[in-house]
C-alpha cells in the first residue's frame, strides 16, 4: 500500500498519535533527566553518566538545611490543610444548600479567587496586611498564607462531592429524631469524607511546592524546602538538588496514588 492509498482518516489518527507521543516526551523527559541525575556518580550535571551512586541522597541528610526545611514544609502543609478544612467545609456545605443564587455565587467566587490571582500578588498583599496587624514574617504568617491558597482546593472537592449525594438522607435522619449535629456526624460527614480527604491532599501538595508565598514569609530559622532549594542553587549547583527534587516528586506521587486508590480522582471531579 502506497502513501497515496492511505485514507485521510488514518493520517489524522497517525498525526494525533505522534502529537500525543511528543507531548508525553516533552512533559516527562525533564523529569526523567532529573531523576537520572540524582543517581549519578559525577560531581556535576553532565552527560553521559560514567557511573551511578547514592552519594547525593547521603548529601541530603548531611546538609542540615535540607532536612530542617523538609520537616518545616511537611508540618506547614499538614497544618494549612487542617486549617483549610475548618474554614472550607462549612462554606462548601452552605454553598451546596444555597444552590446557584447570587449570594452563593459571590461567595464561591471569593473563595476560589486564590486560584486565579497570581501567588506574587497574594504574597505581597498578605505581607502588607499581616504586617499592619502586627504579624510579621513568621511561621504564623506562613500558615495563614498557605491556608489562603489551600482553601479553594478543599472547598472545591468537598462541594463537588456534596452536590452529588442524596440530600434526602440528612432529612431522613432528622425525621428519625437525630439532632442536626448527629445528622451531620453520622450521615453527611461520612458521605463528603472523600471530597475532604482529596482536597486536603491537594492542599498539602500545593503547600509543599509553594515558593512564592514561602519566600515572602520565611525567616532564617523557619523556611520551607522550595526556598532552601532556590538558595542552594544560587550558591552551588550539584546533583544534590536533583536528589531533593526527586524526593519531593516521590512525596507528591505517593499522595496522588493515595487519593486514586482510596477514592479515585475521577469520582471527585464530577458535578
Amino acid at each position: 500500500m502506497t502513501l497515496r492509498h492511505i485514507h485521510p482518516r488514518h493520517w489524522g489518527w497517525g498525526l494525533l498519535a505522534l502529537y500525543t507521543a511528543l507531548f508525553f516526551v516533552f512533559v516527562f523527559a525533564p523529569i526523567a533527566v532529573v531523576v537520572a541525575v540524582s543517581f549519578t556518580a559525577e560531581q556535576g550535571v553532565q552527560f553521559p553518566f560514567r557511573g551511578t551512586s547514592l552519594q547525593w541522597y547521603v548529601r541530603l541528610w548531611e546538609y542540615k538545611p535540607f532536612v530542617d526545611s523538609l520537616i518545616t514544609s511537611i508540618y506547614l502543609a499538614l497544618a494549612s490543610a487542617v486549617s483549610a478544612m475548618i474554614l472550607a467545609v462549612p462554606a462548601a456545605l452552605y454553598l451546596g444548600r444555597a444552590g446557584n443564587g447570587a449570594t452563593a455565587t459571590a461567595i464561591a467566587s471569593f473563595l476560589l479567587a486564590p486560584l486565579a490571582i497570581p501567588a506574587l500578588v497574594i504574597g505581597m498583599s498578605l505581607l502588607y496586611f499581616l504586617s499592619a496587624i502586627g504579624i510579621g514574617v513568621s511561621f504564623t504568617a506562613l500558615l495563614i498564607a498557605h491556608t489562603v491558597v489551600s482553601i479553594p482546593y478543599v472547598m472545591r472537592t468537598t462541594l463537588s462531592v456534596y452536590r452529588n449525594i442524596n440530600q434526602n438522607l440528612g432529612e431522613a435522619a432528622a425525621v428519625l429524631g437525630a439532632s442536626p449535629w448527629r445528622a451531620f456526624v453520622h450521615v453527611t460527614l461520612p458521605l463528603i469524607a472523600p471530597g475532604i480527604f482529596a482536597g486536603s491532599l491537594f492542599a498539602i501538595l500545593v503547600s509543599l511546592d509553594n515558593l512564592a508565598l514561602s519566600y515572602f514569609f520565611g525567616t532564617a530559622n523557619v523556611t520551607t524546602l522550595p526556598v532552601v532549594m532556590l538558595s542552594y542553587m544560587q550558591n552551588q549547583f550539584d546533583p544534590a538538588i536533583a536528589a531533593i527534587s526527586t524526593v519531593q516528586m516521590a512525596i507528591s506521587i505517593i499522595l496522588l496514588l493515595i487519593v486514586e486508590k482510596t477514592y479515585g480522582l475521577r469520582a471527585l471531579t464530577t458535578q
